[in-house]
Protein backbone atom coordinates (compact mmCIF):
# COMPACT_ATOMS: atom_id res chain seq x y z
CA UNK A 1 0.00 0.00 0.00
CA UNK A 2 1.37 3.15 -0.74
CA UNK A 3 0.32 6.10 1.12
CA UNK A 4 -1.63 9.34 -0.20
CA UNK A 5 0.83 12.21 -0.60
CA UNK A 6 3.79 9.95 -1.32
CA UNK A 7 5.76 12.08 -4.84
CA UNK A 8 7.39 8.84 -5.67
CA UNK A 9 6.24 5.24 -4.04
CA UNK A 10 9.21 2.73 -4.72
CA UNK A 11 11.08 2.38 -1.74
CA UNK A 12 14.79 0.97 -1.73
CA UNK A 13 13.94 -2.10 1.29
CA UNK A 14 18.21 -1.73 2.25
CA UNK A 15 17.95 1.84 3.68
CA UNK A 16 14.08 2.51 3.52
CA UNK A 17 14.60 5.63 1.34
CA UNK A 18 12.14 6.18 -1.86
CA UNK A 19 14.31 5.76 -5.28
CA UNK A 20 12.61 7.67 -7.76
CA UNK A 21 12.78 7.43 -11.18
CA UNK A 22 14.84 4.48 -11.86
CA UNK A 23 14.97 1.32 -14.22
CA UNK A 24 13.76 -1.73 -13.61
CA UNK A 25 16.33 -4.76 -13.83
CA UNK A 26 14.59 -8.09 -13.23
CA UNK A 27 15.28 -9.70 -16.25
CA UNK A 28 19.25 -8.35 -16.01
CA UNK A 29 19.95 -7.73 -20.27
CA UNK A 30 22.48 -5.51 -20.74
CA UNK A 31 21.96 -1.96 -22.86
CA UNK A 32 21.94 -3.69 -26.51
CA UNK A 33 19.40 -6.31 -25.57
CA UNK A 34 17.30 -4.06 -23.08
CA UNK A 35 14.75 -3.25 -25.87
CA UNK A 36 13.61 -7.66 -25.04
CA UNK A 37 13.02 -7.35 -21.55
CA UNK A 38 9.72 -8.05 -20.18
CA UNK A 39 7.17 -5.76 -19.69
CA UNK A 40 5.43 -4.91 -16.70
CA UNK A 41 1.53 -4.84 -16.18
CA UNK A 42 0.07 -2.74 -13.29
CA UNK A 43 -3.51 -2.53 -12.20
CA UNK A 44 -3.95 -0.16 -9.93
CA UNK A 45 -6.19 -1.77 -6.56
CA UNK A 46 -7.10 1.40 -5.15
CA UNK A 47 -8.65 2.76 -3.24
CA UNK A 48 -7.07 5.96 -4.07
CA UNK A 49 -5.78 7.48 -7.39
CA UNK A 50 -2.04 7.09 -8.60
CA UNK A 51 0.49 7.90 -11.27
CA UNK A 52 2.64 6.70 -13.29
CA UNK A 53 5.86 9.25 -13.76
CA UNK A 54 7.21 8.18 -16.75
CA UNK A 55 10.63 9.79 -18.73
CA UNK A 56 10.78 10.96 -22.13
CA UNK A 57 14.60 9.12 -22.69
CA UNK A 58 14.85 5.80 -22.30
CA UNK A 59 18.42 3.89 -20.75
CA UNK A 60 19.59 3.11 -24.44
CA UNK A 61 19.35 7.08 -25.27
CA UNK A 62 21.01 7.55 -21.70
CA UNK A 63 23.88 5.51 -22.00
CA UNK A 64 24.70 6.70 -25.10
CA UNK A 65 24.81 10.17 -24.53
CA UNK A 66 26.96 8.66 -21.30
CA UNK A 67 29.59 6.75 -22.96
CA UNK A 68 31.12 5.80 -25.80
CA UNK A 69 31.09 1.29 -25.43
CA UNK A 70 27.70 0.23 -23.36
CA UNK A 71 26.17 -2.43 -25.39
CA UNK A 72 27.86 -5.18 -22.82
CA UNK A 73 27.14 -2.98 -19.52
CA UNK A 74 24.37 -3.59 -17.67
CA UNK A 75 22.18 -0.34 -16.79
CA UNK A 76 21.15 1.03 -13.81
CA UNK A 77 19.59 3.61 -11.87
CA UNK A 78 22.70 5.62 -11.06
CA UNK A 79 23.13 5.89 -14.89
CA UNK A 80 20.20 7.92 -14.90
CA UNK A 81 21.01 9.84 -12.31
CA UNK A 82 24.27 11.12 -13.77
CA UNK A 83 22.65 12.15 -17.34
CA UNK A 84 20.33 14.40 -15.32
CA UNK A 85 23.18 15.96 -12.86
CA UNK A 86 24.79 16.13 -16.14
CA UNK A 87 22.27 18.38 -17.19
CA UNK A 88 20.76 16.17 -20.12
CA UNK A 89 17.30 16.79 -21.38
CA UNK A 90 14.91 14.65 -19.62
CA UNK A 91 10.97 15.52 -19.38
CA UNK A 92 8.72 13.19 -16.91
CA UNK A 93 5.03 12.65 -17.98
CA UNK A 94 2.79 12.02 -14.93
CA UNK A 95 -0.15 9.71 -16.32
CA UNK A 96 -3.08 9.26 -14.05
CA UNK A 97 -4.39 5.91 -12.89
CA UNK A 98 -8.12 5.64 -11.30
CA UNK A 99 -8.98 2.46 -9.09
CA UNK A 100 -9.19 -0.23 -11.83
CA UNK A 101 -6.69 1.26 -14.07
CA UNK A 102 -3.64 0.20 -15.56
CA UNK A 103 -0.81 0.09 -17.88
CA UNK A 104 1.53 -2.30 -19.75
CA UNK A 105 5.21 -0.74 -20.39
CA UNK A 106 8.70 -1.28 -20.43
CA UNK A 107 10.14 -0.64 -17.24
CA UNK A 108 13.76 -2.27 -18.16
CA UNK A 109 13.76 0.20 -20.91
CA UNK A 110 11.89 3.60 -19.53
CA UNK A 111 12.71 5.26 -16.48
CA UNK A 112 9.46 5.24 -14.03
CA UNK A 113 7.86 5.50 -10.69
CA UNK A 114 4.80 5.46 -8.75
CA UNK A 115 3.02 8.31 -7.59
CA UNK A 116 0.01 9.56 -5.11
CA UNK A 117 0.81 12.57 -4.79
CA UNK A 118 -1.81 15.52 -4.23
CA UNK A 119 -4.34 12.69 -3.41
CA UNK A 120 -6.27 12.10 -0.39
CA UNK A 121 -6.54 8.23 0.15
CA UNK A 122 -3.39 5.80 -0.23
CA UNK A 123 -3.63 2.83 -3.22
CA UNK A 124 -2.00 -0.51 -3.55
CA UNK A 125 -1.03 -1.43 -7.15
CA UNK A 126 -0.39 -5.56 -8.21
CA UNK A 127 2.17 -5.95 -10.74
CA UNK A 128 3.20 -9.12 -13.39
CA UNK A 129 6.19 -9.05 -16.05
CA UNK A 130 5.57 -11.22 -18.77
CA UNK A 131 5.45 -10.68 -22.82
CA UNK A 132 2.14 -10.29 -24.21
CA UNK A 133 1.15 -10.62 -28.12
CA UNK A 134 -0.87 -7.81 -29.25
CA UNK A 135 -4.47 -8.73 -28.75
CA UNK A 136 -4.22 -11.08 -25.73
CA UNK A 137 -4.76 -9.58 -23.00
CA UNK A 138 -8.67 -8.53 -24.09
CA UNK A 139 -9.85 -11.84 -23.05
CA UNK A 140 -8.20 -12.35 -19.92
CA UNK A 141 -9.60 -8.49 -18.47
Amino acid sequence: MSAATTITTTVNHANGLRIGLHVDNWDRLPYSRRHTSRRRLCINLGPGTRYLLLADVDIRQICRAMQDHCDDRYPHTDDLRRYVSDHHPIRCLRLRLGPGEGYIAPTELLPHDGSTEDQAEPSSAAFWLGHWQRGVLPSLV
